[in-house]
């Protein structure tokens, strides 16, 4: 594990000062995983990698980052978001307009279902799932048939936040990646509005191209702390967001 490291980072409408991030420690990662979900469940990291012909679902140990488990996505599918139902995993496809359900122990694909639009980030908000496509919008869907059930529009200080991808729900709020920034943010799924925005620049490698943007973000469960990782990087971070 590294040593603690504490970050600064920006925050909208700050209580008390701004969000610090503190690197409670590091697992290496695949550089060959182009990630696009991350999720931990009953002590299994769950990822979900992208491109065609190279995208994946993973099982890897979280003490370890080892790859206990791998199945590949026929081409041309394009993977996406993930997240755990029960014993299953939902896992996205970016313009294939389909998502696929797999055994949660197996991996193995159980069944597909249609969707319009693009599928990017994904994740699940007690009995239901929160999925965005690229915009400034996330939509909600029943877990078991997939159905949209509604959506809501994501505001920062009035203005649409677009390009929200990969999705962690914890505590009754959607973590978010904003694609092509080393940003999280933080939703309230009731009205949309984010309630605090995390630089998280300090952490990409110096070695790691601009190009391989932060994408991948999962609660600890139990904690208040983060894995957090990017599209093809060495490293795994595990972090806590606190309050100066």
């Amino acid at each position: 594990m590294a040593a603690v490291l504490v970050l600064s980072a920006a925050c909208t409408t700050p209580p008390s000062g701004p969000t610090r991030v503190e690197v409670l420690g590091t697992l290496p990662h695949d550089t060959g995983a182009f990630t696009q979900g991350l999720e931990l469940v009953d002590g299994v990291l769950y990822e979900g990698t992208g491109l065609e012909g190279q995208s994946s679902l993973r099982r890897l140990d979280p003490a370890s980052g080892e790859l206990r488990q791998r199945v590949d996505l026929p081409e041309p599918l394009f993977g996406e978001g993930i997240t755990v139902v029960g014993d299953r995993i939902w896992q996205l496809t970016w313009r294939d307009g389909v998502a696929i359900e797999r055994d949660r122990d197996t991996l193995e694909e159980v069944r597909r279902v249609t969707y319009e639009g693009e599928g990017w980030g994904l994740c699940r908000d007690g009995d239901r799932l929160v999925m965005s496509d690229g915009s400034d919008e996330l939509a909600f869907r029943d877990p078991a048939s997939f159905a949209e059930t509604g959506s809501v529009a994501v505001r920062r200080d009035g203005q649409p936040v677009t390009r929200l991808n990969e999705l962690e729900c914890v505590g009754g709020q959607v973590w978010a990646n904003v694609w092509q920034t080393d940003e999280v943010v933080r939703i309230d799924p009731a009205n949309g509005q984010v309630t605090d925005t995390v630089d998280l620049s300090g952490l990409r490698p110096a070695d790691v191209p601009a190009s391989n943007v932060l994408n991948g973000i999962a609660a600890v469960p139990g904690t208040d702390e983060f894995l957090v990782t990017g599209k093809n990087w060495p490293t795994i971070f595990r972090v806590r967001f606190t309050r100066s």
